[in-house]
């Protein structure tokens, strides 16, 4: 019994401290049941969101529950927000990726569900939760970070958040953009992620015209060359595989070069008046960092971008931008200028389509500064060369110069012939006031450190300039085209001394004159056997064109026939001589003009034969030539049966004769010249009074034909630096003071003879002279045109205006001054001062 009891008790004992121990734990789950009903509802809320398990997913009737907590309590969102964020963070750092996608997919779902005003608590706390998936090392994460990013850059908020910022996100993203990862998948994937990024920050603060803090300078250099960084890597390997295809939708979201292009589209596309400079800056600097100018196609590829992009108001900033670098850069290596200019103008041919507001003569301006400065360089190139390497270089250098000026001049032809004609004309009077003459100062470029070689340089560059702009020009009238005052420099210049400086000045009028596009027809000297054939166009003289001709026809002929007895003509001087005559013909003869240019032919005939100055028998022979293919011209124009007969009968006997005389034969390599013109019979020339009587006789006036023409006298040709035709008077004026001793007076008075005395008393035939100067004078006021007459006495009258200015200016003294006045005596200059007191004053002056 004793041990049946004793079992008994230790049984009861044990059964005891069970239920003990059941009392207690249910005591302490009792106590935890309270405590977890004690915490907040949000974060029991949040708790139940996450699984156990990562890989479950998202709890979705929890994250319902969470989300209608969220709508119904708005208050509360910033609760939320920071205790998801601290379990994140917690997440991160334990490196839990299952929980922190699944804390990042209830933060996007919170952001698209919840719009109020209370979610801008809340969205600091997701920019801190974002900012710290973009610190983390796992690409995986900083990718997460940045979509989720995206999603809330793409939601409008009712009211924007000033003190809001995005410096970081600028910062990490613009890394991204860069890099560097060993797997390139990876490197692609991280960089995709940084563009979009950069386009969600974009999104999201460019609307706000307050909140503007993305257009900052700081900012703006670390988005745009991340941006191009991208494109440009692409492009190289597009250089090296082959022209690029366009890109599939697919694509877009894989390349990164075509997300960034878009991203930088954009960008542009919001830029406003205020901000677009702080955009296109860092362009430049980007291209001058990593040497994209030469080659420039990258940098061609994105200034298309930028002009295609921008308002179309805002384009003459990017202009003055471009050239302003180029400014900057103009000490640099040639090509890298001739890059940046080609760059200009592809920016200028897009621009020229729109508006360019004032940047116009700026653009020019610069152009022709730089193409200057070029000049400039290659002419001291030229006289800095030597021997050997150095001599190399020197060539390399010149070849690259001649790039830069090509380039230059491509743009402002491109440029010009995009204007419209007021502007275009304003251009053109512009650069020919650029173009340097001899002897004068109207031109406004500096030619102080060129030298006449390069002098003569820049004198091309800026006609050819000048020919690219006139290209396409087409005015109604000729005054539109030529007026005076571009007029008279152009045919200064056509003076020149140059040969090829007066093809290039031929070449603008004939672009200026060729209305119908008649000159191609017209290409080469020939005897042309059908004018008909060649379907010239034309049209009826206009009263415009009529009175331009009776004002300047007599100056365009002066300029035809100067032109023709130049010693250094070659073919293409002839060839373009003879358009210019038979573009008159085509444009602007009436039967006056008609009469005046058969005149200049007849003139230039005459002045080969005789060469009173001097020509070698090829130009002789060529201005023959040139005449008999002009005269064959006109006389099938007017369609004037016997003088078409005439010209014809004179060159069929050249042909047999006299083959020289004809373009066909005298222009060949290897043909032979006569001795002398003067045993030549008369049936080889073209007569004036054969030409008069088959005129005559089709009622056109003819009686200014049998006047010889004479070029009118002008001072016109010491600004091109040749000799005038009229000798010019010396005129010695005694400006010595009056106590100049006798004795250093020389004496030029001319030595009286016997003979000398004989000659002055014999008068017999000083008067059949003065009847015969008497009888051509009344022949030639009764029968030479009026504008004729009237441009030679205007001649005479300026040149005696010029002299009696230069007396003037020799003679008049200025009014003695108390500081002294500079006088020459015996040869030497002396400061003499004058007293106040025995100075005269008027006497109004004086009081």
């Amino acid at each position: 019994m004793d041990i049946v009891f004793t079992l008994s008790d230790e049984f009861g004992r044990t059964c005891m401290h069970v239920k003990q121990k059941f009392l207690e734990a249910a005591c302490l789950w009792r106590v935890c049941c309270c405590c977890s009903a004690l915490r907040p509802r949000y974060k029991r809320l949040v708790d139940n969101i996450f699984p156990e398990d990562p890989k479950d997913g998202l709890v979705k009737a929890d994250m319902e529950k969470l989300t209608f907590y969220a709508v119904s309590a708005p208050e509360k969102l910033d609760r939320i927000g920071s205790y998801l964020a601290e379990r994140l963070s917690r997440d991160v750092v334990r490196h839990r990726s299952g929980y922190v996608l699944i804390a990042m997919e209830a933060l996007d779902q919170l952001l698209m569900a919840c719009h109020s005003q209370s979610i801008k608590p809340f969205v600091e706390s997701f920019l801190h939760m974002v900012a710290k998936l973009l610190e983390s090392g796992e690409p995986k994460l900083q990718v997460l970070g940045t979509n989720s990013f995206v999603k809330f850059a793409n939601i409008e908020e009712d009211t924007p958040s000033y003190h809001r910022r995005y410096d970081f996100f600028v910062s990490r993203f613009s890394a991204m953009c860069h890099s560097c990862h060993s797997d390139p998948e990876i490197r692609t994937e991280i960089r995709i992620a940084g563009i979009r990024g950069i386009q969600g920050v974009v999104r999201k603060t460019v609307n706000d015209e307050l909140r503007a803090t993305i257009w900052e300078p700081q900012h703006m250099d670390k988005i745009v060359p991340s941006l191009l960084f991208n494109m440009q890597k692409i492009e190289e390997v597009d250089s090296r595989i082959g022209p690029p295809s366009s890109p599939s939708a697919t694509d877009k979201e894989e390349n990164p070069a075509v997300l960034a292009e878009n991203c930088f589209r954009e960008l542009l596309g919001r830029a406003t008046f205020g901000n677009m400079n702080n955009a296109v800056r860092p362009v430049f600097a980007h291209l001058d960092h990593h040497k994209l100018w030469d080659p420039n196609e990258f940098a061609v590829h994105c200034f298309k971008i930028i002009m295609y992009s921008i308002q179309a108001q805002y384009s003459h900033h990017v202009i003055q931008e471009i050239l302003g670098h180029l400014d900057a850069r103009k000490k640099d290596a040639p090509r890298v200028r001739a890059g940046i200019i080609q760059v200009l103008l592809e920016a200028v041919a897009i621009a020229a389509k729109g508006s360019i507001g004032p940047t116009v003569l700026e653009v020019f301006n610069t152009l022709l500064k730089h193409l200057r400065l070029s000049v400039e360089f290659e002419a001291n190139d030229l006289q800095g060369g030597s021997v050997g390497s150095v001599n190399l270089n020197t060539s390399s250098k010149d070849n690259d110069e001649k790039i830069v000026q090509n380039a230059i001049i491509q743009t402002i032809g491109f440029f010009g012939s995009n204007l419209p004609d007021y502007q275009r004309s304003e251009i053109m009077m512009f650069i020919m006031g650029k173009v340097p003459v001899f002897g004068t100062s109207t031109h406004t470029l500096d030619i102080s450190q060129l030298g006449d070689l390069g002098t003569r340089r820049i004198q091309i560059m800026l006609l050819r300039s000048l020919l690219m702009v006139t290209s396409g020009y087409k005015a109604k009238t000729i005054v539109t085209a030529l007026p005076g005052s571009f007029l008279d420099p152009l045919l200064s210049a056509s003076l020149m001394e140059d040969y090829e400086l007066r093809q290039l000045v031929l070449e603008v009028m004939h672009n200026l004159m060729d209305r119908h596009d008649n000159r191609a027809k017209l290409r080469g000297i020939r005897i042309i056997p059908d004018v008909a054939d060649l379907k010239i166009k034309r049209e009826k003289i206009c009263r415009q064109d009529t009175s331009f001709m009776k004002k300047n026809g007599q100056q365009l002929y002066r300029h035809i026939y100067l032109g023709c007895k130049e010693e250094d003509n070659v073919q293409k001087n002839y060839e373009l001589l003879y358009t210019s005559l038979a573009l008159i013909t085509i444009e602007l003869a009436n039967e006056e003009v008609v009469i005046d240019l058969i005149r200049l032919a007849i003139a230039l005939q005459d002045s080969a034969i005789i060469n009173e100055d001097n020509l070698p028998m090829f130009h002789r022979c060529g201005i023959m030539a040139l005449v008999a293919a002009y005269l064959n011209f006109v006389s099938q124009m007017i369609a004037v049966p016997a003088f078409c007969q005439h010209v014809s009968k004179v060159i069929e006997i050249r042909t047999m004769e006299a083959p020289y005389f004809l373009p066909e034969h005298i222009f060949r390599d290897k043909c032979m010249l006569p001795k002398s013109l003067e045993k030549h019979e008369k049936d080889l020339y073209f007569l004036t009074n054969k030409i008069a009587e088959s005129l005559g006789g089709s009622g056109y006036s003819v009686e200014r034909l049998s006047v010889p023409y004479v070029p009118q006298v002008t001072d016109e040709d010491r600004l091109s630096r040749r000799k005038s035709i009229v000798d010019t008077v010396s005129i010695q004026v005694d400006i010595l003071s009056n106590n100049v001793p006798s004795d250093d007076v020389v004496s030029n008075t001319e030595e009286i003879t016997f003979e000398a005395l004989k000659k002055a008393i014999d008068t017999s035939g000083m008067e059949e002279q003065e009847k015969e100067k008497r009888r051509l004078v009344i022949e030639k006021f009764q029968k030479a045109p009026f504008e004729e007459i009237a441009a030679q006495c205007e001649s005479k009258a300026n040149l005696l205006h010029d002299r009696l200015a230069q007396i003037l200016e020799l003679t008049i003294r200025p009014p003695p001054s108390p500081s002294g006045t500079l006088t020459i005596t015996s040869g030497h200059a002396q400061y003499q001062s004058v007293p106040v007191y025995e100075m005269k004053f008027p006497d109004l002056c004086v009081y």
